[in-house]
């Protein structure tokens, strides 16, 4: 210990047997809530990227779904099934969905009229020219990742996803707020923060005053 160190102690030792309050010479670390702030919004950001591609994705599709099904592409195709064919109909249908790679079992084969045999599944429908092997391939197929989308975002799944949503929309809300004072001073809410939070905020109520509203 050096000579300051040891005098300093003493003096120290000296103003407590007197009564005298020794004041912490070490400064004291003030807690800051801004970090913390920044640091959960960072996490919960990252938290939520999944969510947001899903209703951002789907929320897209069904704002357009005047202009196209966002859950199935329409099948329209023209296939050529070389023959002759069987008299049976089921016999018929299964060379046909042979010749065409289909192994799914069909739900109802019957004869729209006596050239042309009908053969029916869940999403798409076959109907085959028996006189010169034409096949008209009409129907449904699911769109990938979309039509999922699609079906969470419109809460059409088991009454857990509720809770999964409601999860979210208040994580979107503390993500909202708490960009509001992640940033101090003129770039925050006290100076252009503001002025652009203002502005975003005002988009909607413009489109509800010059539509007319509900």
């Amino acid at each position: 210990m050096t000579t300051e160190s040891a005098v300093q102690q003493e003096r120290e030792t000296v103003q407590r047997e007197q009564g005298v309050v020794v004041a912490d010479a070490r400064p004291r670390r003030r807690f800051k809530l801004r970090p913390w702030i920044r640091a959960i919004h960072r996490d919960f950001g990252y938290f939520v990227v999944g969510l947001t591609i899903i209703y951002a994705v789907s929320g897209l599709a069904v704002n357009h779904i005047k202009d196209w099904d966002p859950n199935f592409k329409q099948i329209n195709a023209t296939h050529h099934v070389a023959g002759p064919f069987p008299k049976d109909d089921h016999a018929a249908a299964a060379k046909v969905l042979a010749a065409l790679g289909v192994t799914k079992k069909p739900q109802d084969v019957y004869r729209a009229d006596a050239h042309e045999l009908d053969i029916v599944f869940d999403k798409r429908t076959f109907h085959a020219d028996t006189t010169n092997g034409t096949v008209v391939e009409e129907g449904q197929k699911p769109r990938f990742f979309i039509r999922v989308a699609d079906w969470l975002h419109e809460n059409r799944g088991k009454r857990a996803w509720t809770y999964v949503a409601d999860t979210y929309a208040v994580l979107l809300l503390y993500l909202a707020l708490s960009g509001l004072f992640m940033i101090p001073g003129r770039k925050g809410l006290k100076g252009r923060g503001a002025i652009i939070a203002l502005a975003g905020a005002a988009v909607p109520v413009l489109y509800v005053v010059l539509s007319g509203g509900p």
